[in-house]
């Protein structure tokens, strides 16, 4: 990732906080508090000591035992104060972040993320996502709160001597921003290639354990293996060099501060010697710079830390960003269906053409039955009608309609779509069939599963309906996971039925079930049936076929 867009990065993290900015500064000024009261319990311990030799302080023994007692009091309420105030945003904003992400993934889907790889997404969503929480509670307000803090301490060793001030000024600049910033110059782009091969090494772990029954059925577990390890142990080698990337930035930090503190020994006594300060002059200074690393400190790691989490966020904010392949439409005047036309139709994908001058009329209460060679543009009609993707050229018309100017919700209401892949989520057979129609009673489910030549099926499970169907759907086989989908198709009772290959994984039995169900579902709506089963598209009442993208 480049310098500049690092950069903007940050500035966009940084606007997300803009809502919780209230909370922001009441931790800035708690933080900042909390480090002074635990710098200048030493700093009153060294006015204790001088009381102790007899050399004169403005307070009293007594009072400064008060001070000292009541400000450790103070430190250990202002720093939980401040922890849980910057853990609050932090969590606040990555629930807002979260929500941002699904909403993105929401209008990106299905067009978007066709090609995208899932173990990646899963990456992204969980571990790009958590590791904003280290900017948010332990990068933004940490940075003010040094600022801050170092700023009054560079003024309390000032008002001994102005050169004492202008060496504990540098030894911050150079521990907290200078530092950092040769670590990070240093460093690259480690963090972005972390970030990426951990997203590649999710991926890999989520395809092979989907697909574990194949490699072990052909034999494939080293190979699969040898894969793995080289994956891990590249990803390991990256966080090898990124963990001593902070090893020696810690170290180095630690340097500094002891190269500083001697400094400040060395300047305050040959101050003292020369009479420029007292006694209290020599020591006091010397104290309040080796307490005061903290805040500077916790920055010093930010060259390293920050690569990661930058590279996190740029990930995160690519996912917000990316714009859609189709817009929702809002605020249109409703429609119901009344047939639908396509005309002159061009459709493309990765600069080949996948359908070309097709035109089509579908008129209501029809079935109408798409028939073709695998690859010759029969899904994609079906996706182009659910305006998952756009058209190139010509136009798709629903009740004399452009299928661009109808509110996304009434096109979902009119269209039910089952897809030739049936995706299934953990949970009951009921609640997998529900999706369809959420408010839907039980009897409306048994019908639809009737109508899919279902609801015998699920009536022999030991719990019916409540049967659990494992992870995406692992019990069920691939005939019954296809009859669920078209259980949701029947439930969600659309007027215009968009069916890919709904009987490709059934037995002549049930899809005879089926095709009785869809053609006394046909008095008063509508199918769309694509197949490549000519026993399917027998009760169609017109066949269209589709050749190299065209109509015939």
């Amino acid at each position: 990732m480049k310098k500049g867009s690092k950069l903007k990065t940050l500035l966009r993290m940084l606007k997300l906080v803009k809502p919780l900015s209230g909370y922001m500064l009441l931790a800035i000024v708690m933080g900042t508090l909390g480090f002074l009261c635990a710098q200048f319990i030493p700093i009153l311990g060294g006015f204790l000591v001088l009381h102790g030799l007899n050399i004169p302080v403005a307070l009293p023994s007594s009072t400064l035992f008060i001070i000292l007692i009541a400000i450790a009091l103070l430190r250990a309420v202002l720093k939980y104060a401040e922890q849980r105030t910057n853990h609050y945003i932090a969590f606040t904003l990555l629930a807002i972040i979260r929500d941002k992400v699904f909403k993105a993934l929401r209008r990106l889907c299905p067009a978007k993320l066709e090609g995208r790889d899932k173990g990646d997404l899963i990456s992204l969503i969980t571990g790009d996502v958590e590791l904003l929480e280290v900017f948010y509670a332990h990068t933004v307000s940490p940075i003010a709160i040094a600022v801050l803090t170092e700023l009054a301490m560079v003024l309390f060793i000032g008002s001994y001597h102005w050169a004492l001030g202008l060496l504990a000024f540098a030894a911050y600049t150079s521990v907290g921003v200078i530092l950092p910033l040769m670590v990070s110059k240093r460093s690259g782009n480690i963090g972005d290639e972390l970030r990426a091969d951990n997203g590649a090494l999710s991926a890999f772990m989520l395809e092979s354990i989907r697909g574990l029954d194949e490699t072990i059925q052909y034999g494939n577990g080293k190979e699969r293996m040898k894969a793995l390890d080289e994956k891990t142990k590249a990803l390991s080698k990256k966080q090898s060099a990124f963990n001593r990337l902070t090893g020696t930035n810690l170290a180095a930090a630690n340097s500094m501060i002891l190269v500083f503190d001697t400094a400040m020994l060395a300047l305050s006594a040959l101050l003292y010697l020369n009479g420029e300060v007292g006694i209290s002059g020599l020591i006091i200074p010397l104290i309040a710079l080796l307490s005061s690393f903290g805040p500077v400190s916790a920055l010093a790691g930010l060259g390293t830390t920050l690569q990661a989490t930058v590279a996190s966020g740029a990930r995160v904010l690519e996912v917000i960003d990316e714009t859609p392949e189709t817009e929702d439409v809002f605020g249109k005047k409703p429609v119901s269906f009344d047939g639908a036309k396509i005309g002159n139709l061009r459709f493309s994908y990765g600069g080949e053409d996948i359908l070309k001058d097709v035109s089509l009329d579908i008129r209501k209460n029809r079935i109408i039955g798409i028939v073709g060679k695998s690859g010759c543009g029969k899904s994609t009609l079906l996706k182009l009608l659910m305006r998952f993707w756009k058209t190139d050229e010509g136009s798709i018309e629903i009740s004399g309609r452009s299928i661009d100017s109808i509110n996304t919700s009434d096109l979902r209401q009119m269209e039910g779509y089952m897809t030739q892949d049936t995706v299934l989520f953990k949970g009951t057979v009921e609640e997998n069939i529900r999706v369809a129609k959420l408010d839907a009673s039980r009897e409306q489910i048994e019908l639809a599963c009737k109508k899919a030549a279902l609801h015998d099926f699920i009536t022999s499970l030991t719990n019916g309906y409540d049967t659990d169907v494992g992870e995406l759907g692992k019990t069920l086989s691939g005939g019954e996971r296809q009859r669920i989908g078209l259980a949701r198709a029947f439930l969600h009772d659309a007027p215009f039925l968009l069916l890919d290959e709904p009987t490709s994984n059934l037995d002549s039995l049930n899809e005879a079930v089926i095709l009785r169900s869809l053609k006394q579902e046909s008095d008063g709506r509508t199918v769309l049936l694509v197949s490549h089963r000519a026993s399917t598209v027998r009760i169609a009442d017109e066949r269209v076929f589709i050749e190299n993208g065209r109509v015939s």
